[in-house]
This record gives structure tokens, sequence and C-alpha cells, in this order.
């Protein structure tokens, strides 16, 4: 039996990740901006895009230093 590494073993868990999410349906998009402009960014998303049509939502956030906000809005492909 061969050893991994846990770098080994993290990049091909990474790798898994980012195919299944890859083919799950969804449009994503990662944003990292100050606190009023995150919220008018994520405003902006959800009125192009409405919830109740495209199943559009903020799918994860983080507050980082200096007052800003990194971010990934989500929606169905289906949309485009």
């Amino acid at each position: 039996m061969a050893y991994r590494t846990p770098k080994d073993s993290a990049g091909s868990m990474s790798r898994r990740r980012k195919a299944r999410a890859a083919d799950d349906g969804y449009v994503r998009e990662t944003f990292t901006l100050p606190r009023e402009e995150a919220r008018a960014q994520g405003r902006l998303w959800l009125d192009r895009w409405p919830a109740a049509a495209h199943m559009s939502e903020v799918e994860w956030w983080r507050e980082l230093s200096g007052d800003r906000i990194e971010f990934r809005m989500r929606r169905l492909k289906s949309a485009d």
C-alpha cells in the first residue's frame, strides 16, 4: 500500500469537492467588499435573480478585518 501524505489526501478531497460543485446546477460568484458595498451587491444579485424564481441565496459569508465582508452568492444555472 502506497503511503499518502496529508497534502495528497487534502488535494484529492479538494478535487472531488470541486467536481461535485461544478455539476450541481448552480452558478456561484464570490465577492470581497466593504460592508455597505457588500450589502448593495447582494441586493443587486437578488433583485436581478429573485430567490423565488432562481433559488438565489447567500451561500456563505464571513467578516474580514477592516470591516470587509467575503461572501458567495449562488443561483440556478437555468436562469441564464
